[in-house]
C-alpha cells in the first residue's frame, strides 16, 4: 500500500516536471504558442489514469498561479486574465477524460488511445477557444470575431496537435503495459 502510494506520488511529480518542461519547448505561432504541454498532459492521463493525470495537471496549474514561471508565458495569478489560460484549464479536464476513456480496459488498443487523445484535444480546444473569446471580447476590450478565433486558435494550431495525439497513442500503447506491470 505504501509502496503503491509512493509510486503514484513520484509519477505525479514526474509528470508535473514534464508538463513544465513541455511549456518551454515551443514553436511560436500567432496567438497561442505551440508547446509540448498537450503531449505531456495527455500522457499523464493515459499512463496515470484520469484521476492522477488530472491531479498532476492541477498541481502544475497551482504552481503557475502561485507565481512560479511554469506556464508558456510566465506565471502568477494574473495569468488567469490572459486569453490563452483557457487552454491550461482544458489540459486538466482533458487529462481526466483521456485517462478515463483509455483505462476503461486493461490493455487499450491504438484505436481507443487515439479516440481518447482526440476527445481530449477537443476538450482543450473547447475550453481554450471559449475562454479566449470571452476574455478578448468582454474583459480586454479587444474583440475577436468567430472566424479569426477559429483561424488563429484552431486552424493554425491543430495540425501539430494532431501529430501529438498520434505520438501520444503510440507512446501510450508501448508504455501502458510497462506501467501496469510495475516495472517502472
Amino acid at each position: 500500500m505504501i509502496r503503491e502510494k509512493t509510486k503514484e506520488l513520484i509519477m505525479c511529480a514526474l509528470f508535473v516536471a514534464l508538463i513544465v518542461a513541455g511549456a518551454f519547448i515551443k514553436i511560436p505561432i500567432p496567438v497561442v504558442p505551440f508547446t509540448l504541454q498537450l503531449l505531456f498532459t495527455m500522457m499523464a492521463g493515459l499512463l496515470l489514469g484520469g484521476k492522477l493525470g488530472a491531479v498532476s495537471v492541477c498541481i502544475y496549474i497551482v504552481m503557475g498561479l502561485l507565481g512560479l514561471p511554469v506556464f508558456a508565458e510566465g506565471g502568477g495569478f494574473a495569468y488567469v486574465l490572459k486569453p490563452s489560460f483557457g487552454y491550461i484549464i482544458g489540459f486538466a479536464v482533458a487529462s481526466y477524460v483521456t485517462g478515463t476513456i483509455a483505462n476503461r480496459v486493461s490493455n487499450p488498443g491504438y484505436a481507443r488511445l487515439l479516440a481518447a487523445n482526440f476527445i481530449g484535444l477537443g476538450i482543450v480546444y473547447l475550453f481554450g477557444m471559449a475562454y479566449y473569446y470571452l476574455m478578448s471580447n468582454f474583459y480586454l476590450g479587444n474583440p475577436i470575431g468567430l472566424w479569426p478565433l477559429f483561424l488563429y486558435c484552431f486552424l493554425l494550431a491543430v495540425p501539430g496537435d494532431i501529430v501529438l495525439c498520434i505520438l501520444g497513442a503510440l507512446l501510450g500503447k508501448r508504455m501502458i503495459p510497462i506501467m501496469k506491470s510495475g516495472r517502472m
